[in-house]
């Protein structure tokens, strides 16, 4: 096999868990398949050191966080920059701490707890899903990820609570307390294959 046909190999086996991991972090695809493809043109070229590594999927998915807390990063750095344009008194509410989680339209029965979970996260804004998603997935504590977003250990702790109280709402759950619906997924097209970029 050559070089280039085992990177392929690597990346097929990978790409699902790469790209699933952005997803959560970004609750957007076409972003998650941007950081997704920065994560493999990285990956290519360490691919020397990190192909007989029994760690390669930690190292995919610690820079795959990285690059989407920077994204995220870079995002909320624009936001301000608009938001200083508001009047100091709208300016010291937190916006994004206010935004509801929306209702679903109509629950969809079915599918594994897993993708339902995946669907509601969709719905919830980045303030909430970024922490839930490295306190709970990336089982980060409540001080790692305040040092990588650059809150405070308050805000981590508020938005994780807000997240999950946005969560049981978005989520139907039986008599019983088990998962019985999700809501319906956003309408996105197919996320283009990896193979394709290379």
């Amino acid at each position: 096999m050559t070089n280039t046909e085992e990177f392929e190999e690597f990346m097929r086996n990978h790409q699902t868990m790469v790209y699933a991991t952005a997803l959560r972090l970004l609750g957007n695809e076409a972003d998650a398949a941007d950081i997704s493809q920065e994560v493999f043109l990285r990956a290519f070229k360490h691919f020397g050191e990190i192909s007989a590594s029994a760690r390669r999927a930690g190292w995919l998915k610690t820079v795959t966080t990285h690059l989407c807390l920077n994204h995220l990063s870079r995002y909320r750095w624009r936001w301000r920059f608009f938001s200083e344009m508001l009047s100091a008194e709208e300016a010291q509410e937190d916006f994004a701490a206010t935004l509801p989680a929306p209702e679903p339209q109509e629950p969809l029965a079915g599918g594994s707890r897993q993708e339902t979970l995946q669907a509601a996260l969709l719905h919830l804004p980045a303030a909430q899903r970024v922490p839930l998603v490295l306190h709970h997935f990336e089982e980060m504590s409540y001080d790692q990820i305040a040092r990588q977003l650059g809150v405070s250990l308050g805000k981590v702790k508020t938005d994780i609570h807000r997240g999950r109280e946005a969560l049981r709402k978005i989520l139907q759950f039986s008599p019983e307390g088990e998962l019985a619906a999700a809501p319906p997924r956003p309408a996105i097209p197919p996320r283009p294959s990896f193979m394709q970029c290379l």
